[in-house]
């Protein structure tokens, strides 16, 4: 858990704006991405489906740009936005700080109580149950927290290809005791890799390799390499910088865990929720309940 938290204290201290504008950027890929794997067609869906919750948690809310996403589309007057930390509040409060009805309060999303909080129509928790030493449990925490009738959004990284899964353990094994600095001198050649390969614009047509779980298909040279072999990331949209950060955060945090869709569907049914929307994709299981 240590070794986690200093990671992402490292993270935030020495990137506090990482992608926040990019996130609430309308029409960016980033903010499509996210609002799509939701099941928000655009901007004004989203503002439909908060327009009537009251109280919404951002439960690992970084530096708070997600935050901001939520706040930007619901009522400022009607709807008070909540996100807990374990390590970035500080942070978040700054970058948000113009932002009205919005409170953040450091917490461990495991190990603390979150009755304090109070109960919320809607909670978002998504790149974060994973990092957590027990996410099962973790997530049974926050849904103690969830109104009656209210809804719980989560994404999780999705167990991958095996050649991915070991690629990726053998670099976070070995990036492991590295300082910030080093790991991050360590990313940067990981995202010159990503970033190669990504402007080549070479396009490939593979055939199924079953037993590697590789999917027969047209891929784009680096989306290939990323989906099946390695996590080299790369989007123009963002510095080199943001992209190597991007990298630091997948390899450096040794809380990991990986997943598969019927161990999601089994904690929603263990929790009594209603699941209400399921998305899976390349790189993580989004799911939504209602209790």
């Amino acid at each position: 858990m240590t070794n986690t938290k200093n990671s992402f204290d490292d993270k935030w201290k020495n990137n506090p704006e990482l992608v926040f504008a990019e996130t609430i950027k309308e029409g960016s890929e980033l903010f499509s991405w996210i609002l799509n794997r939701n099941g928000f067609a655009d901007s004004r869906a989203l503002k439909g489906y908060l327009k009537d919750k009251k109280r919404i948690l951002d439960a690992g809310c970084g530096n708070g740009r997600v935050t901001a996403l939520l706040r930007n589309h619901s009522s400022s007057d009607k709807t008070e936005v909540v996100g807990i930390d374990l390590v970035s509040v500080p942070v978040a409060e700054k970058n948000l700080q113009s932002y009205p009805n919005v409170k953040f309060f450091p917490k461990d999303l495991l190990k603390d109580d979150l009755s304090d909080l109070g109960l919320f129509d809607f909670i978002y928790c998504q790149e974060v149950l994973h990092h957590t030493a027990d996410p099962g449990k973790t997530f049974q925490n926050l849904r103690k927290i969830l109104k009656p009738g209210g809804e719980i959004a989560i994404y999780v990284y999705k167990k991958k290809a095996p050649i991915r899964e070991f690629v990726d353990d053998y670099i976070r094994d070995r990036i492991s005791g590295l300082s910030y600095e080093e790991a991050m001198a360590a990313c940067n050649q990981i995202t010159q890799l990503g970033k190669m390969l990504s402007e080549s614009k070479v396009k490939i047509t593979v055939p199924e390799v079953s037993i590697l779980e590789i999917k027969k298909g047209e891929y784009d040279l680096q989306r290939f390499i990323y989906h099946f072999f390695m996590k080299c990331f790369w989007n123009s949209e963002f510095s080199f910088k943001a992209n190597t950060v991007i990298n630091y955060d997948w390899y450096h945090p040794q809380l990991c865990f990986r997943h598969t869709l019927e161990e999601v569907r089994t904690w929603f049914k263990n929790a009594g929720l209603t699941i209400t929307h399921e998305f899976v994709d390349f790189y993580g299981i989004t799911m939504k309940g209602r209790s």
